[in-house]
C-alpha cells in the first residue's frame, strides 16, 4: 500500500475495509420480560371464584325448593342440612376472593353434600310415603362435583363425579326420593355425570394448559440464565486472554530482548503496567454504569503513541461531547493500542514504513479509530491460531463491547485496522468470522 493511500485517512479505510472482512458483536438484548398472562396460580384463582359464584347462584335458585320441602323432613335435620350446605357456599365465595383455605372449603362442601345425599332417606318424616318432587339436593349435584374438581386431583374428582350421581340414583329409587323406575333414575344419573364431567373437563384442560405455560416459562428462564452465565464467562475469558497477551506476554518478550539500559528500563515499566492491568481487572465490576466522554477516550488513545518505540502520525476529526460506557471505552482503547503494537512488531522497520493513527467522531454518537501502516501487510486467512493479538485482543474484545473491527491488508500492501463503536450494522459474531477466515480457537 503506498503512502498516499495511508494518508487518505479514515475515509479511504472505511471505503475499502469491507472487501477484506469484518467482525461485530451486539450486546444481548436485556429488554424487560413481559408479565406472564396465564399461570397455574391464576387459573386456580379464576376457577375457584367461578365455582364459588356458580354454587351461590344455584343455591339461591334452589332455596325456594328447600323451603317447600321442609315439611317432608324432620325439622331439625332439615334446617341443619340447609344451614351447613348454604353456609359453606357463602364461605367458599369469601375464601376464593381472599385466596385462603380454598381447597379446604371446597373439600368440606363436597363431603357434606355426599353425606347429606346418603342420609336423605333417614331424615324423612315418613320414609314409606312417595315424595312428589326430587330432593332439593339434586339441584346442587353439579355444584358438588364442581367443588370436588377444585378440591381434589383429577382422578379423585372423577371418582366423586361417578359416586355422587350414582348415590342420588339409588335414593331416587326409594319412596323418599320419589320412587322412580330404574330407567328414569338412570337418566338422572347420566345427566348429572355428563354435566359434571363437562365442568371437570374444562377445569382439567385449564390446569394442564397453565401448567404447560409455567413449564415453558421456567425452561425459557433457565435457558436465558444459562446463556447469561455463558456470556459473562466468555467476557471474562476474553478479558483475561487480552490482558495476558497485551501485558504479560509482551512484557516477557521485551524483557527477554532487553540488552541495553534503556530497554531494561522500558521492560520494567511494562512489567509495572502489566501488574496494574491485572489488579484493575480483578477489581473491575462487569455491571459498572460509569461512562467516558469521546474526547477523553480520543486523548487517551493519542497519548498512547508517545510510549511506543516508533512515531505515528496522529489525526483527529470531529470529536464531540458524546459518551460511551467505561467498559466499551476500555475495549476500544486496548484494541487500538494492540493494533499499534502489532504494527510495530510485524509491519517492518525503516524509513519507508509510515504509520498513522486517526481518531474521528461518527454521526451516530460513536467513535472510529484507524491504525494504518505501509509495511509488510498480511493475509487474514493465514493468521495462525496462536495469534492472540488479532483474535482476542482486537476482534473479540471489541466485538464483546458492541463494536466492529475491519481489516484491510494484503501482503506487501500495508495494513489498515478500523475500529468502530458502536457497531453501525448487524454483522456476524467474531467467532463466525474468524472461523470463516481459518482463525479458530
Amino acid at each position: 500500500m503506498p503512502a498516499s493511500q495511508a494518508s487518505a485517512g479514515p475515509v479511504s479505510a472505511q471505503g475499502s475495509a469491507t472487501a477484506r472482512g469484518s467482525v461485530a458483536a451486539r450486546q444481548p438484548n436485556q429488554a424487560r420480560q413481559p408479565r406472564n398472562p396465564i399461570s397455574r396460580r391464576l387459573i386456580e384463582t379464576v376457577v375457584a371464584r367461578s365455582v364459588a359464584i356458580f354454587g351461590l347462584v344455584f343455591g339461591a335458585q334452589t332455596f325456594p325448593v328447600v323451603l317447600g320441602q321442609m315439611g317432608q323432613v324432620q325439622p331439625v335435620w332439615g334446617w341443619v342440612f340447609a344451614g351447613v350446605l348454604y353456609g359453606a357456599l357463602l364461605i367458599s365465595v369469601a375464601a376464593s376472593m381472599a385466596r385462603r383455605l380454598v381447597r379446604f372449603v371446597n373439600t368440606f362442601i363436597a363431603i357434606v353434600f355426599l353425606v347429606e345425599m346418603v342420609a336423605w332417606p333417614l331424615v324423612q318424616t315418613d320414609q314409606s310415603s312417595v315424595a312428589a318432587d326430587r330432593p332439593w339436593l339434586w339441584y346442587l349435584c353439579t355444584v358438588a362435583t364442581a367443588t370436588a374438581a377444585v378440591a381434589f386431583s383429577t382422578w379423585v374428582a372423577t371418582g366423586y363425579l361417578i359416586l355422587t350421581p350414582v348415590a342420588y340414583g339409588i335414593i331416587r329409587l326409594t319412596p323418599s326420593g320419589g320412587g322412580k323406575s330404574l330407567a328414569s333414575a338412570s337418566l338422572d344419573v347420566a345427566y348429572a355425570i355428563i354435566l359434571g364431567g363437562a365442568v371437570l373437563l374444562i377445569i382439567t384442560l385449564l390446569r394442564q394448559a397453565s401448567g404447560s405455560v409455567d413449564n415453558a416459562q421456567s425452561t425459557a428462564l433457565d435457558r436465558y440464565a444459562h446463556a447469561v452465565r455463558q456470556h459473562a464467562t466468555e467476557l471474562e475469558r476474553v478479558q483475561v486472554d487480552s490482558i495476558v497477551h497485551d501485558s504479560v506476554l509482551t512484557t516477557l518478550l521485551s524483557a527477554a530482548r532487553a540488552y541495553s539500559p534503556e530497554a531494561k528500563e522500558l521492560a520494567a515499566s511494562m512489567a509495572k503496567n502489566a501488574m496494574g492491568h491485572l489488579r484493575d481487572a480483578a477489581a473491575a465490576a462487569p455491571d459498572d454504569d460509569a461512562v467516558v466522554s469521546m474526547s477523553q477516550l480520543a486523548h487517551r488513545i493519542v497519548g498512547a503513541t508517545a510510549t511506543l518505540s516508533a512515531p505515528f502520525e496522529v489525526r483527529t476529526h470531529d470529536i464531540d461531547g458524546g459518551t460511551l460506557p467505561v467498559q466499551s471505552a476500555e475495549a476500544v482503547y486496548s484494541a487500538a493500542v494492540q493494533a499499534m503494537v502489532n504494527s510495530l512488531q510485524h509491519a517492518g522497520d525503516g524509513d519507508n514504513v509510515k504509520r498513522w493513527l486517526a481518531v474521528s467522531g461518527l454521526a451516530d454518537d460513536g467513535i472510529q479509530v484507524d491504525v494504518g501502516d505501509t509495511g509488510a501487510g498480511f493475509s487474514v486467512e493465514s493468521v495462525p491460531i496462536e495469534r492472540l493479538g488479532l483474535r482476542v485482543s482486537i476482534f473479540e474484545r471489541v466485538a464483546n463491547a458492541g463494536g466492529l473491527v475491519e481489516i484491510d491488508s494484503a501482503p506487501g500492501e500495508g495494513t489498515i485496522i478500523t475500529i468502530r463503536w458502536p457497531n453501525p450494522r448487524p454483522q456476524p459474531t467474531s467467532d463466525s468470522f474468524l472461523e470463516a477466515e481459518g482463525v479458530t480457537r
